[in-house]
């Protein structure tokens, strides 16, 4: 069996944990909680955590399915280089982003979804795993010369590809009869015999 690749399990869990998180910030938000205000972080950290994990990176071996509409996000996640690539720093911003929503009861079910994509974060940056972006391969296209064939010259219906083959000069002067004057001797006794 291959290897498990913990980032994709993480990217996974993260995403989870934003939704997550924006959905009890917006309970305690709405609810207006005593602390609302940790609610309204969660909005603001689920979004982010929510924008940053949407693009999906790209697996060692195989291939990897882009989630709709990633390529213009994986744009903006590339232009923070290494800020983004590193699971190290990935890991860590998981989890002092969960820290402040863990004092909500409203919100603490996202802060420990995001605390675990943090420790699944630390665990695949120690397997020496990085974010790379999904590239689209070029396409190749076929040659134009290349595909084209001949018509055929006879119609059909066409005997099969032995049939159609013609005698090579050395083949016609082998099967050419050895009596002058073209007729073919029989081999093989023909007798008429009438009941």
């Amino acid at each position: 069996m291959g290897q498990i690749e913990w980032a994709m399990w993480a990217n996974e869990q993260a995403l989870a944990s934003g939704l997550i998180l924006i959905t009890g910030g917006i309970v305690a938000t709405a609810g207006r909680f005593t602390q609302w205000y940790f609610g309204a972080y969660s909005i603001v950290a689920g979004v982010f955590v929510c924008l940053l994990e949407y693009p999906r990176g790209r697996r060692r071996k195989g291939a990897t399915m882009e989630r709709c509409g990633q390529k213009c996000m994986t744009t903006v996640v590339k232009l923070f280089g290494p800020l983004t690539r590193n699971y190290y720093v990935r890991a860590v911003l998981h989890l002092l982003l969960s820290v402040p929503a863990g004092f909500l009861l409203a919100t603490i079910l996202g802060t420990v979804c995001l605390a675990i994509a943090s420790v699944i974060y630390l665990l695949a940056a120690i397997r020496g795993e990085q974010w790379m972006p999904i590239e689209p391969k070029p396409k190749e296209r076929p040659q134009v010369g290349g595909t084209i064939k001949q018509p055929p010259s006879n119609p059909p219906p066409r005997p099969p590809a032995e049939a159609r083959k013609k005698p090579s000069e050395e083949e016609e002067a082998a099967a050419a009869p050895a009596v002058g004057g073209g007729a073919q001797v029989n081999p093989i006794p023909v007798t008429d015999e009438v009941v």
